[in-house]
């Protein structure tokens, strides 16, 4: 057996590694006849598990394996301290095609897979070699290649294709290889579904002229800078295809000259997220700078309002100025609903939830809206088990009667106004820029057929301020508020639009399981004369100034302070005269809201009207939840204070 004597050797610790169960089977075989000890090891991975308690004098290791191959396991057997001085012996069905330098990998020596009779003759005599510091044959000679067949080199190539194609076709990212002229020569399962082409349709196709203009020139600029290194589209301008936004990258092909390897990637969702936090941010953004005007415009429009009430009831009715005063009173009631609207966009509105039915409101609004309205056809198709809506009912006929509006601006000469309501779900508001809370939902559909908008006018139509009106004919405040209005019931709104074919509004709102309670509104009161103690805490010195003297003018004992600090020293020293607090909500220093909590201290029975150029909800209704009496909201008239003060001190 070409000098070999199993008399002349002494017993050897082996490992085979190879992913053949029948090659493990030959090879333990042949190896514990001769009295040497086998372990076996199904591919790299595995073979360095056993190397963790086993130290083998031989290793005997398969060039082709899954989950670490032999050309990837020898350099790491040979950094391993315990096992690096090991034999290392590479067995290759492929050995004769390439240029195998076992040498360079770490091995000592190789051995092609042929008949197994004359392989074992090699795998012996390299047994009797090792240790020897030496090499089976001469240093870089592969033994046994006169005896591998074709047929073993195939079966080998397969194994690493049918390996490849695995990882290929499991990956998330879509594969595709080009040739030098950007035709598609290979097409991972994941990139034929993001094309949307089937794989023979695919194959031999052109890939930059899969896109449109101008993604196709970006694409093919790509493929020609592939010198320059990888290319990658940028995180802010993804290509479009099949409605999808992908990110591309392009990696050059070392080994294949020209050739490239396209990854892709479907960011649609990631995209439509950014886009969703960048509209919240935007809107958040706007809404804090809205209410923050109308607070400060609402401050300004008291000082006015108040010093008209003086003078209203300083001079007769008959008096040549009572007529100019209430014109400006009715002024100042037009600004004040202009900062309603701005409230409402910010989200600070003032608000009374409670069951209402959507239908009713639809149809009674709509009625009112088509008597002015003579030019415009309204067509209602309301859903007849429609489900009640929670809401504030003057807040849901402010957004009706601004859509209504916004519809007969856009038609200018007359056309169809449409109403549609249904009840829904959020599995079916798919496609939106919003994740919608799971639910039950009432859909509303206001359908105009004007002359519509185009793409950039809809990207705007909720900013407040902006209009496309000509100058004195909009302030821009109408879906601005329709907007903050709806976001403050839960709901979302939509629009579509084209240029000249009409646009669509469409409304979600959380559906309610309340039953609808119809009340009666409150007539209002006349202005009451009074003798109690107020403490008046306001930071606008006008405000304060003529508020006190519209409460004087009831009869009032009036108190005043100018900052947080200032209320809370004058209410300590004339705390059991005062019996009610009028307490500004926004002040420097110390806010309405601290304030409150230290009266409370002060005197845990306190009675507190609160006012604000703000209105009820937000930060006052947080107040209002801490036990805070009620609220005034600004700009208010001498009725309206006169109203608000009484409610307060005779609550029981």
């Amino acid at each position: 057996m070409d000098g070999y004597s199993k008399g002349k050797i002494s017993m050897k610790k082996v490992l085979v590694v190879d992913n053949h169960p029948v090659m493990l089977k030959l090879m333990t075989r042949l190896l514990e006849k001769e009295g040497h000890r086998v372990l076996t090891a199904i591919d790299g991975l595995s073979a360095l598990d056993v190397l963790e308690t086993y130290i083998p004098d031989v290793i005997f290791i398969d060039l082709i394996m899954p989950n670490i191959s032999g050309e990837k396991l020898c350099p790491i057997i040979r950094r391993m301290p315990r096992v690096k001085d090991a034999h290392l012996v590479i067995l290759s069905g492929i050995a004769a095609e390439g240029e195998l330098d076992f040498i360079e990998l770490g091995a000592d020596a190789c051995i092609a897979k042929g008949p197994f009779k004359t392989m074992s003759k090699h795998v012996l005599a390299s047994l009797s070699k090792s240790g020897l510091n030496s090499t089976a044959g001469l240093p870089g000679e592969i033994l046994g290649l006169e005896t591998i067949n074709s047929k073993n080199i195939a079966r080998e190539l397969l194994s690493i294709k049918r390996h490849l194609e695995t990882i290929l076709e499991s990956m998330s990212e879509g594969i595709l290889e080009l040739v030098p002229e950007g035709r598609i020569v290979y097409a991972n399962p994941i990139a034929i579904s993001l094309i949307g082409k089937s794989e023979e349709r695919l194959l031999s196709s052109n890939f930059a002229r899969l896109f449109s203009e101008p993604d196709q020139q970006r694409i093919q600029g790509m493929l020609d800078a592939i010198g320059n290194g990888p290319q990658t589209t940028p995180n802010n301008a993804p290509v479009i295809l099949n409605g999808k936004q992908l990110s591309l990258t392009v990696v050059p092909v070392q080994y294949a000259g020209t050739k490239r390897i396209i990854i892709l990637n479907d960011v649609t969702e990631q995209k439509r997220m950014e886009a969703q936090l960048l509209h919240a941010q935007k809107m958040k953004a706007i809404g804090t700078l809205a209410g923050g005007i109308a607070h400060d415009f609402n401050n300004l429009l008291a000082g006015i309002q108040g010093n008209v009430s003086l003078l209203l009831l300083k001079l007769d009715n008959a008096d040549t100025y009572s007529e100019r005063l209430r014109r400006i009173e009715k002024q100042v009631q037009s600004g004040s609903e202009l900062t309603a609207q701005l409230l409402g966009y910010a989200r600070k509105g003032r608000y009374d939830f409670k069951p209402i039915d959507l239908n009713q409101l639809l149809k009674e609004t709509s009625d009112t809206f088509g008597r002015t309205k003579k030019e415009i056809t309204i067509h209602r198709q309301l859903a007849e088990d429609l489900w009640p809506i929670e809401a504030d009912q003057g807040q849901i006929e402010q957004v009706l009667l601004n859509l209504y509006i916004n519809a007969w601006q856009a038609m200018t000469d007359g056309g169809d106004l449409f109403l549609r309501t249904m009840n829904t779900t959020n599995e079916k508001m798919k496609g939106k820029l919003y994740d919608p809370i799971p639910g039950n939902y009432i859909l509303l559909n206001v359908i105009d057929t004007g002359e519509g908008m185009d793409k950039k006018t809809q990207d705007r139509i909720f900013d407040p301020f902006f209009t496309t009106k000509e100058m004195g004919r909009g302030t821009g405040l109408g879906l601005a508020s329709v907007y903050g209005i709806i976001k403050s019931h839960n709901g979302y709104i939509d629009s579509d639009s084209e240029k000249g074919r009409g646009t669509v509004f469409t409304i979600y709102f959380p559906a309610s399981e309340k039953e609808v309670i119809k009340e009666e509104k409150k007539q209002s009161e006349e202005i009451i004369e009074a003798s109690e103690t107020v403490l008046l805490v306001d930071d606008e010195g006008e405000i304060v100034d003529v508020s006190a003297e519209l409460l004087n003018f009831m009869g009032y004992n009036v108190l005043s302070a100018r900052n947080g600090k200032e209320a809370i020293e004058v209410y300590e020293k004339n705390k059991d005269d005062i019996n009610i607090v009028i307490l500004d909500m926004i002040m420097p220093g110390m806010s309405g809201g601290e304030v409150y909590d230290r009266m409370k201290m002060i005197d845990p029975h306190v009675k507190v009207l609160l006012s604000s150029g703000y209105s009820k909800d937000g930060q006052a209704a947080e107040i209002l939840k801490r036990g805070c009496n009620g609220f005034l909201q600004k700009p208010f008239g001498i009725k309206h204070l006169s109203q608000g003060i009484r409610e307060v001190l005779e609550a029981v």
